[in-house]
């Protein structure tokens, strides 16, 4: 579960590179819409604030220069609070008595100091008001006027235009996002390629990616990754020389000892040397066959060229492993056959002996662990409408427990008194999935010997 966690990346910490850009994309945006909204609320509060004043002294000056005086024409509070209207108070010369007002309700006394100032008439909503106290007049009996505005009016209307500025960048997120999102999907398409490239690659030989069409930011871990995989093939092709070369250079003193130990046979007494000649003869023709199974592998492990391949008919094919193997089955006293049911249309193409590896190998390792005396049978039909091959024995089986090995190199199950090299499963499985066919291995249901399924590629339409 840990590892699962570590693997897909929490929430705050994504893995993927898309969605990390997308994260710092949206914070960026809110980042400015805010910064925008602030900054604009402080300018446009400024810019409010003082045209508003402007206003307010305008109208206490008309007010106060108006001969014969004017009076203010009554208003209600929803004027005041909802639209800011100002509010005209005409007071008397020294300021004590409030001669008319346009809003009654509202109680401030005539500011001492004349100019703008701040005042509050309570501690409730819409208590603060912005007023503007005009200079007394030239005479001495001349009236003076004071204006006042709410304050929350005035923040309201700051707020909104705040709001108003930001609006954009908040809608134009969304398709920010959008916008962000397939410019990274187009980039990141050179990031699939690479990753295609890389599945599509034959671990026998593998080849060097294409820089061309690779962003500059990845091209380094390309680069490594290209000689990564040149230290490989140098590996691979140390490894097959080295396996070439060893079975090369034993194949013709063990042909020499096999010839040699031929031209003793005459030369053994009977009895315990017969016993034990026929041992060593054994001996050294499984070393014999390991040395062929080794160049096979070897071969088999190296690059193939698309040219190799050619169109194999497998019923063909079949009949012709049948009767080589035939020898073998008479040796051992096994029954051999091949059947094929009605009609069917058994195609692949890939080299042919490649193809021939895979059954020989198959069809040898039934003969070997077949009794004397047993049966084997290979047969070419439709299962669930997919052409298989099927090789029947009726030796011991597999055990379950040793069933996910078999296909190991070297592997043999434990206790088998047959003799072997084990590659012989291994070289079959290997040149199967190299050429889209697969081997399935599974004991009889009557218990009776071993199964070996090998699914054909479907024919292209």
């Amino acid at each position: 579960m840990n590892g699962a966690v570590r693997g897909a990346g929490r929430w705050w910490r994504p893995r993927s590179l898309r969605t990390q850009l997308l994260l710092w994309l949206i914070t960026l945006h809110l980042g400015a819409a805010v910064l925008t909204a602030w900054f604009s609320f402080v300018a446009y509060g400024n810019l409010v604030h003082n045209a508003l004043d402007d206003q307010m002294r305008l109208v206490a000056e008309s007010y106060a220069g108006s001969d014969p005086l004017k009076l203010p024409q009554p208003m209600d509070g929803e004027a005041a609070f909802s639209r800011g209207a100002f509010i005209v108070q005409i007071w008397s010369a020294d300021g004590a008595t409030l001669r008319a007002t346009s809003w009654p309700v509202l109680s401030v006394p005539l500011q001492k100091s004349p100019g703008f100032g701040d005042v509050s008439t309570g501690a409730h909503a819409g208590s603060s008001w912005r007023v503007f106290t005009a200079e007394p007049g030239p005479r001495a009996d001349q009236p003076r006027v004071q204006v006042l505005q709410n304050e929350d009016y005035r923040r309201r209307r700051a707020l909104r235009r705040a709001l108003l500025e930001g609006l954009p960048i908040t809608l134009l997120l969304p398709l920010a996002l959008l916008i962000l999102w397939v410019i990274v999907s187009a980039a990141s398409r050179s990031l699939r390629a690479v990753a295609r490239d890389v599945a599509s690659q034959d671990e026998r030989s593998p080849t060097e990616l294409s820089l061309a069409r690779v962003p500059d930011e990845i091209a380094p871990l390309v680069g490594a990754f290209n000689n990564l995989l040149s230290r490989v093939r140098s590996a691979f092709a140390t490894q097959r020389r080295f396996v070439q070369d060893a079975a090369h250079e034993l194949r013709t003193p063990m042909a020499a000892i096999g010839l040699q130990i031929e031209n003793l046979r005459a030369h053994v007494p009977a009895g315990e040397a017969t016993e034990r000649f026929n041992q060593l003869e054994a001996g050294v023709t499984r070393a014999q066959h390991l040395i062929e199974q080794l160049l096979h592998l070897s071969r088999q492990d190296a690059p193939q060229g698309s040219n190799a391949r050619e169109r194999v008919d497998i019923e063909v094919l079949l009949r012709e492993s049948v009767s080589q193997l035939m020898v073998l089955a008479d040796a051992r006293r096994v029954d051999i056959g091949f059947e094929s049911e009605g009609r069917i249309a058994a195609v692949v193409f890939a080299p042919a002996a490649e193809l021939r590896s895979v059954f020989d190998n198959l069809i040898d390792n039934a003969l070997r662990y077949a009794p004397e005396g047993g049966v084997v049978d290979v047969a070419l039909r439709q299962v669930d409408g997919h052409v298989v091959v099927d090789v029947l024995d009726n030796g011991p089986g597999i055990p379950q427990a040793a069933m996910g090995r078999v296909f190991d190199r070297f592997f043999r199950v434990p206790g088998s008194a047959v003799g072997g090299s084990g590659l012989g499963l291994a070289i079959a499985r290997t040149a199967a999935e190299r050429h889209g066919l697969r081997i399935e291995l599974c004991n009889r249901s009557d218990g009776q010997g071993l199964m070996a399924r090998v699914h054909l590629p479907s024919l292209p339409t």
